[in-house]
This record gives structure tokens, sequence and C-alpha cells, in this order.
């Protein structure tokens, strides 16, 4: 496993991305900061992160995907990979937000942005950037988002969950090859957050609406239920679900 360390960088896929350009990496290197200033979360959100309390690091993940439309496929791998690693740690009552955002409880303890590049060859690489509230204690402007120090109550040695998370990673993309997916996406299912659960979404148009998740498509779609039994599907911004 190749680890390269950063005291500070704007952003570890940034970083990674612009190393793969400048020579061949082996699969699976990883990229870890201390310090990244420029973070991004899914819908172009920032990310922040205090100074030497978390994890937040990227990982090249090559030789996995045949096709572009199996892209989200690694989406509930590295995110069921994320929880494996953690149920390890005895983290209780972890789930999946869709698309891909990690829960302890109702909380936010970490959150996933993958970048695909797409080669002339058909080749699908992978920059997998992972950001993990690991020993923060202060959330007072982020009232949804926790630690897993908060919620275990106790620190934990960062380069032992790196390893974990990372060895579950290689794990789950070795299973989705040699024996497809559909394990991982039933798993993926199981953990999916307020699945089956009534639960009040809005639009971007701000109006709001009452319904049920019940499944996400192979294209990442989120599959909702309306109050009329209606079904109806929506991508990434399209909707967001209020809890």
């Amino acid at each position: 496993m190749n680890i390269i360390k950063l005291d500070a960088t704007p952003s570890t896929n940034i970083y990674l991305k612009e190393l793969l350009a400048q020579m061949p990496l082996e699969n699976y290197t990883v990229v870890v900061t201390e310090n990244q200033t420029q973070g991004r979360g899914q819908r172009g959100s920032k990310w922040v992160s205090e100074s030497g309390s978390n994890l937040t690091f990227s990982v090249l993940i090559k030789d996995l995907l045949l096709r572009a439309e199996d892209v989200f496929t690694l989406n509930i791998l590295v995110s069921v990979g994320i929880i494996k690693a953690l149920e390890n740690l005895k983290i209780n009552s972890l789930a999946v937000k869709w698309p891909n955002d990690i829960l302890s409880g109702n909380k936010k303890i970490g959150g996933i942005l993958i970048e695909n590049i797409f080669k002339s060859n058909g080749d699908v690489v992978s920059v997998v950037g992972i950001g993990l509230n690991v020993n923060q204690k202060n959330f007072i402007d982020y009232p949804q988002a926790s630690s897993l120090s908060v919620v275990a109550g106790c620190d934990f040695d960062k380069a032992v969950l790196l390893r974990e998370i990372v060895a579950q990673l290689i794990f789950f993309c070795n299973k989705c090859r040699h024996h497809g997916a559909d394990e991982i996406w039933g798993e993926y299912h199981r953990l999916l957050f307020k699945k089956d659960v009534p639960s009040m979404f809005e639009l971007p148009t701000k109006k709001r609406f009452l319904g049920m998740i019940n499944a996400v498509t192979p294209l990442g779609e989120l599959q909702v239920i309306k109050a009329d039994q209606s079904t109806h599907h929506f991508r990434l911004k399209e909707i967001k679900m209020l809890y």
C-alpha cells in the first residue's frame, strides 16, 4: 500500500490527479493530509475539517469499472467499505445517506467525493476522496455533524483507521471484480438511511412532499414512492431529504 503523507494541501483529490498525470501510480495509492484547505463535498459544498483531528485522504482505484454507466457502483462499494471498517471499531447506528454520506444515528460523520477519469481506450480511473470526522469534538457551527470520538466517547488512531478503511476498499473491489456487485448493492440498500420510512423531501423549487425511499437505481437515482403510491426517480441536486 503506497501512502503519501502531506502536512497540508488544498485538496487530496487534486494532488492525486496531478500526480497521476505526471507519473504511473500503483493501484490503491493513497494521499492523506493533516490539513485540507479546500475540501469539497457533494453538490459543490465545502468540506470543513479541523486540522489534525480528522482523516482527509484520497485513494486511486483502477481496473474496476468497465463502463461509464457503472460509476455509481464505486460509490456504493466505497460507502459499504467505510461502514464495514467502522463496524469493526464498534461504532453504532451506522447508515449511508444517499448518495454517500456516512451517518451515525442522524449525524454526519463522513462524506465521499469520487472523480472519474475516462480514458480514450475506455478505461475508467477513479480518485476516491474521503473525509471522516475522527477526533474533532466541536461542531457548534454544524449541528448535523459529529465524529467517531463524540459517538464512541474515546479518541482513535487515525493511521490505524486509514489502513483499515483502505483494506476494506481493496476487499470490496476484489469482491466486485470476481463475484459482481449484487451482494454489495444489497448491503448498500440495507444500510440506506430512512429506507422504507416515511420522510419529508424538498425539491429545488422549495416545494415539499412526503415520500418513502424505495431503492437507489444502478445509475444512482433515488427511487421515492410518494403518498399517492406513485414512483419517482431523482438525480443528485434534484431532491433533498429533510431530517
